[in-house]
C-alpha cells in the first residue's frame, strides 16, 4: 500500500464523619500487592505518556503552571505522604478535568482552570487529587483488578475512513485507564474528607470545597458534554458529597484564605487568550468533519490571538497535510516543534509528511523522537517501513511486531506486514512440505499452505541422501510451483528424470523450500 494512503489515515466506607475515624491514607493494607517502589515507578513511567495523550503540557504561560505548583506544594506539605515525588502540571486540554496517578503524579486541565474562581477552590481540586494519590486509590484498583504489571501507556491512532488515518486525536478520548477510571463512592468521599483537612491545615477556607461541589452538582444536572467527558466521568458529583462536605466543614471549621484576587491575576492571560482555544477546538472539529476551509479560518483566528501556541501551528500543519501539501505542512509542524519541542504530535506529523514525500531517511529522526515522547502504532509502523526499505530485516520485524500489538486498524495492518516479511524470508517456518510418489514411481515435491493467505510462487529443491551416511549426494535444480497455493490447499511439482524402483526409496528424498512469497 502506498505510504500516503497508509499514513493519512486512555477504603473507608462512609456512613458518617467523626474526628477519630481511621485514616486510610496512612493505614497499611494487609492485601497490598504493589509495593510503594512499584507504585512510584508506575507513576514515573506513565506520567509523561498520559500527559502527551491528553494534549501535552500547557507551556505558553509558564507562570500559571508555577502558580498551580506553588498552591499544590502547600497542600503536599500537610499531606499524609509528603515524601512522595509529587509533580503537578497544567494540561493543554479544554475539557474540564483533573487526575492523579500513582506516586504523586497529578495534572489539572486548562479547561478546569477556567471554571474555578479562587485559589481556595483550586486548592480544593488539588487537595482532592493529592488524596487520591496518597491513599493509593488507583493502585488499589489495580490490585483488585489483578493489574500488577508496571506497563507503559501506548496509543492506537485510527479514524473511521481508512484513507484518513491521520492522527487528528485531540487527546480527550485517549489515555490510560487510570486517568479515565471512575472512582467509587467511598474513594470520592474519602478524598473530599482529607482534601478539606489538608486545605484547613494549609490555611485555605474549606468552605470553598463545599461551594465547588455544589457548583459541580448544578453543572452535572445541566448535562454539559465536555464536563461529562472529563471530570464528571471519573469524579461523579452528588448531593451526598455536598452533604458530606458540609459535615466535614462543621468538623474542621470554616475560615482561611480564599485568594480570589491572586487567582484572577494569575489567570488573566489564560482568560485573555481563551477565545483562541475556543477557535482551535472548533478548528479540530471542522477538520475531523472534513471541512478544511472552515478549519483554516479557525486556525487563523487562533493564531491572530496567540501566535506562541504550538497547537495552533500544528493545526495549520494538519490542514495542509490533509490537502496533501506536505512541504507546506512541514513548515507549520517545525514551527510547532520550535515552540514546544517536548510534545510528540508535531514530531510524528513531520515524520509522516516526509514519508509522504518519500524522504524516509529524513523522516526517521522525527519518528524516533515522537516514539521517545509517546509511542504510537503509526510511528512504529513507519519505522518498520523504513527499516524494510533499507534491507534491515531485524529492525523492520521488531517495529512491525510492536505496532502489531496495538488494537487498531494500523495494528492489524502491521500484523500482516510482519507476517508477510517474516514469511517471505523464512517460508519454511510456515509451510509444510514433503516428498511423495505416484503409482508409477514419479517423485513430487508437495507443499501445503496452512496459513490464511495465498502463497504465490514457491521454489523448492529435492535432495537425495546416502542411505549409509545420511548425507546429501544429489540435489535437483530449483523447481517452481508457479500457480500459487490458496489457504489450506496443496501444490506440487514433479522431479523430472528420476523414478523410484521401490516405494521405500522415498525415505531417501528430502524437500527444501528455497523461496516463497505471499501473493499481493
Amino acid at each position: 500500500m502506498e505510504n500516503a494512503l497508509r499514513i493519512v489515515l486512555f477504603l473507608m466506607f462512609f456512613s458518617g464523619l467523626t474526628a477519630c475515624a481511621t485514616n486510610p491514607v496512612t493505614k497499611k493494607s494487609e492485601l497490598q500487592f504493589i509495593s510503594e517502589s512499584d507504585e512510584i515507578s508506575y507513576g514515573q513511567k506513565n506520567y509523561l505518556p498520559a500527559r502527551q495523550s491528553q494534549g501535552g503540557d500547557y507551556s505558553v504561560d509558564k507562570e500559571l503552571t508555577e502558580y498551580v505548583q506553588s498552591v499544590a506544594s502547600k497542600l503536599v506539605a500537610v499531606s499524609d505522604r509528603p515524601y512522595l515525588p509529587y509533580e503537578f502540571v497544567v494540561i493543554n486540554n479544554s475539557v474540564p478535568n483533573a487526575w492523579a496517578m500513582p506516586g504523586g503524579k497529578i495534572a489539572i486541565n486548562r479547561g478546569l482552570l477556567y471554571e474555578i474562581n479562587s485559589e481556595a477552590e483550586l486548592a480544593a481540586v488539588l487537595g482532592h487529587e493529592i488524596v487520591h494519590s496518597a491513599a493509593r486509590h488507583s493502585v488499589k484498583k489495580m490490585e483488585l483488578d489483578g493489574l500488577l504489571q508496571v506497563a507503559q501507556i501506548g496509543v492506537a491512532i485510527a479514524a473511521k475512513d481508512k484513507k484518513h488515518r491521520d492522527l487528528l486525536i485531540s487527546g480527550s478520548a485517549v489515555g490510560s485507564e487510570l486517568v479515565s477510571a471512575k472512582y467509587g463512592r467511598n474513594e470520592e468521599l474519602e478524598s473530599d474528607l482529607y482534601g478539606m483537612q489538608y486545605m484547613k491545615k494549609a490555611g485555605y477556607d474549606p468552605s470553598a470545597a463545599v461551594i465547588l461541589q455544589e457548583t459541580f452538582v448544578r453543572l452535572s444536572q445541566g448535562r454539559k458534554l465536555d464536563w461529562h467527558e472529563g471530570l464528571f466521568a471519573s469524579h461523579p458529583p452528588s448531593e451526598e458529597r455536598v452533604e458530606a462536605n458540609k459535615s466535614t466543614l462543621a468538623m474542621v471549621g470554616a475560615g482561611g484564605e480564599w485568594g480570589r484576587e491572586i487567582y484572577a491575576k494569575k489567570m488573566a492571560y489564560l482568560n485573555k487568550t481563551k477565545p483562541a482555544y475556543v477557535a482551535y477546538d472548533s478548528g479540530i472539529e471542522a477538520l475531523n468533519n472534513g471541512d478544511n476551509s472552515k478549519a483554516a479560518g479557525f486556525a487563523k483566528k487562533a493564531l491572530a490571538i496567540e501566535p506562541k501556541e504550538a497547537r495552533f501551528h500544528e493545526l495549520n500543519g494538519k490542514i495542509a497535510f490533509m490537502q496533501h501539501k506536505y512541504q507546506k505542512a512541514l513548515v507549520s509542524f517545525n514551527q510547532a516543534i520550535k515552540l514546544q519541542p517536548g510534545y510528540f504530535k508535531s514530531h510524528l506529523m513531520s515524520g509522516l509528511s516526509l514519508m509522504s514525500l518519500d524522504k524516509k531517511a529524513e523522516a526517521e529522526p522525527y519518528l524516533k523522537r515522537s516514539i521517545e515522547l509517546f509511542a504510537t502504532d503509526i510511528a512504529y509502523n513507519m519505522m518498520g517501513d523504513i527499516a524494510e526499505s533499507s534491507g534491515d530485516l531485524k529492525n523492520a520485524l521488531e517495529n512491525y511486531k510492536i505496532a502489531a500489538g496495538y488494537n487498531s486498524e494500523i495494528g492489524r495492518e502491521s500484523k500482516q506486514q510482519y507476517f508477510k516479511l517474516h514469511f517471505n524470508n523464512q517460508p519454511h517456518k510456515y509451510l509444510k512440505f514433503w516428498p511423495d510418489n505416484d503409482i508409477y514411481g514419479r517423485i513430487y515435491a508437495v507443499v501445503q499452505n496452512p496459513t490464511n493467505m495465498t502463497v504465490g510462487r514457491v521454489i523448492v529443491r529435492i535432495t537425495k541422501l546416502n542411505p549409509n551416511t545420511g548425507r546429501a549426494v544429489a540435489q535437483s535444480q530449483p523447481l517452481l510451483i508457479g500457480s500459487g497455493i490458496p489457504p489450506g490447499k496443496v501444490g506440487s511439482v514433479q522431479l523430472q528424470g528420476v523414478t523410484l524402483r521401490h516405494s521405500d526409496e522415498l525415505r531417501l528424498f528430502r524437500v527444501f523450500i528455497e523461496k516463497a512469497e505471499l501473493a499481493e
